[in-house]
């Protein structure tokens, strides 16, 4: 009983808190959540009706008295509160007995987070119930987690698209030598469908509807077989209900622009990079994680545009939270990559 109750005390967690979904991970079982980062709250009883997959039902479809809310926006805290309440839910969901025996926080972060949203970071694990709370920057928790050799002095690209941010970074030494981060990423794809099939087919569709487009046609790059997927939204015009049918062709016109804005960071990027890390980055390739890795034929156009091989890793919506996970299973041996 002594030694059952010592190892819940002696829980750690790592947590990818994404924009779009948050994940945890244990060391003893691997990931043992996986939902979207969304909550939904009565406004005026101020209560939190859904947290997580259910709560992601809601978007679109609320009444006034009903707010789904999305409380990180660009990859960090925008809604300290919510946030809170958010993590607060979701460590429930994993640790039983959780009031009683704190765990202890891996939080991964993006890397161009400010002094004040670590701040934020920390403070909403902690009032969540942690005893502890890490940050890791981003990149360099899915350099780990696709098991590159970050401890050499070579040199390792890493681009993470997330939900709401596109982390570019170079890392050798366990340090990241270079960071180029974008508040550009498959939210912003989202978004430009929406607007691409209002303006196209003049019909109005939400935000799940895009995603859905997205992970049905989307692609960057031409393909061999041409795919279609059959749209439902609003007519612009009568305000009745209106099929179209788009091709990933009409997605790859609609995501062209946060594609090449990604692109360009990645370029920029290298040109800042010093020579010999450019040279190893070369031979090398770059990792390519997150879920904008699984846009089809995004890795063959980086490839093309940048000329650098690109590997996309074998579980790209998990690295980052594997990545902050192993570093609490071999805490001495990467006791250098967290940041202060």
């Amino acid at each position: 009983m002594l030694r059952k109750l010592f190892g819940m005390f002696g829980k750690s967690l790592a947590m990818d808190l994404g924009t779009a979904n948050t994940l945890l991970y244990t060391p003893k079982d691997g990931i043992v959540l996986n939902q979207p980062s969304v909550v939904a709250v009565d406004v005026k009883g101020d209560k939190v009706l859904a947290v997580g997959n259910e709560a992601k039902e809601f978007l679109g479809r609320t009444p006034d008295k009903i707010r789904a809310i999305r409380p990180l926006k660009d990859g960090v805290i925008a809604d300290f509160e919510v946030t809170k309440v958010m993590i607060m839910y979701f460590l429930k969901e994993v640790i039983k007995g959780f009031k009683l025996f704190k765990p202890r926080l891996v939080i991964g972060v993006p890397s161009g987070i400010t002094q004040v949203e670590k701040r934020a970071v920390i403070e909403s694990g902690l009032q969540s119930g942690a005893r502890e709370v890490k940050l890791i920057e981003e990149p360099m928790a899915a350099a780990i987690g696709a098991g590159l050799p970050i401890h050499e002095p070579r040199g390792n690209m890493v681009v993470d698209i997330g939900g709401g941010t596109t982390e570019v970074a170079v890392i050798s030494l366990s340090a990241i030598a270079y960071a180029e981060s974008v508040r550009v990423a498959g939210d912003e794809m989202n978004e430009s469908i929406q607007r691409y099939i209002q303006e196209e087919f003049k019909i109005l569709i939400g935000e799940n509807m895009a995603e859905e487009i997205k992970i049905k046609v989307g692609s960057a790059y031409p393909l061999s077989e041409k795919l279609i997927c059959r749209v439902l939204g609003k007519n612009l015009i009568d305000g009745t209900p209106k099929f179209v049918e788009v091709t990933d062709g009409h997605i790859r016109e609609a995501i062209a622009e946060p594609v090449n804005i990604i692109l360009k960071s990645v370029h920029v990027a290298l040109e800042k990079t010093p020579p010999e890390l450019v040279g190893d980055i070369l031979d090398n390739g770059l990792l390519l994680a997150g879920g904008g890795a699984l846009i089809r034929g995004l890795d063959k156009l980086i490839s093309k545009k940048i000329g650098v091989k690109v590997n996309i890793d074998s579980e790209p919506l998990t690295t980052v939270v594997r990545g902050a996970g192993q570093t609490l299973l071999e805490e001495k041996k990467f006791n250098q990559v967290f940041i202060n």
